[in-house]
């Protein structure tokens, strides 16, 4: 096992492999865009959330991890980019899209509401078991992701670094990348000590992510 801090999370063994598919063979179904906390879904269900900054592959991810194309497109259309988009995967789960953050050009205000939004979701939701955050493999952890990290740490919610579009990062610039990342991981409390390498594109890492969120409870 490596001694690194913020290892790569370890490929699953076949029970878990297994169990991971099952739960994402169900169907995935868009529920409901969210402007405010009285329009969450019942919490009866375990949930998990995906945060990352604009254009880091969220929607891809997602629509990956649940095998439906198009599923997390909604979360991009005008006038749903400042909800909080859930969606079903089969009668165990929810998946949570949180919008893309860092966009500079919104108004002061919509930032101001959303960011309400979003710290009253993250620590209000008792079925909320992990956030995972998406940061781009090619450029690391950049100073909006430390922000929703540092928010992340005083709502007291667990939350993954997954590594997005590493198929875009050669093997000998890699490594630089992820003791950025690691670096930056270790001043937070809340983060998971494991890292996750994806890439939507090649479907790498997919069958991990399905695996860690089975084992959530």
């Amino acid at each position: 096992m490596s001694t690194l801090p913020f290892p790569l999370a370890q490929d699953p063994d076949e029970f878990s492999l297994e169990r991971g598919r099952k739960l994402f063979a169900g169907p995935s179904e868009f529920v409901k865009g969210v402007v405010a906390m009285s329009g969450l879904p019942d919490p009866d269900r375990l949930e998990v959330c995906f945060a990352g900054r604009s254009n880091v592959g969220k929607s891809s991810l997602i629509n990956a991890l649940t095998g439906t194309k198009g599923l997390a497109r909604a979360s991009n259309t005008p006038g749903r980019t400042q909800e909080i988009n859930f969606f079903t995967q089969g009668p165990e789960l929810y998946l949570v899209d949180l919008p893309g953050y860092g966009y500079a050009n919104a108004p002061v205000k919509v930032v101001e509401k959303w960011q309400r939004l979003l710290k009253q979701y993250l620590s209000g939701r008792q079925t909320l078991r992990r956030a995972f955050v998406l940061v781009d493999a090619r450029h690391g952890v950049k100073p909006v992701d430390a922000e929703i990290m540092k928010l992340l740490d005083t709502s007291a919610v667990t939350f993954q670094c997954v590594l997005t579009k590493a198929d875009k990062v050669k093997a000998n610039e890699r490594e630089k990348v992820l003791n950025q990342v690691r670096s930056a991981l270790s001043k937070h409390p809340a983060a998971f000590p494991e890292i996750v390498l994806t890439s939507s594109e090649k479907g790498d890492g997919i069958p991990t992510l399905r695996s860690i969120i089975t084992h959530l409870e």
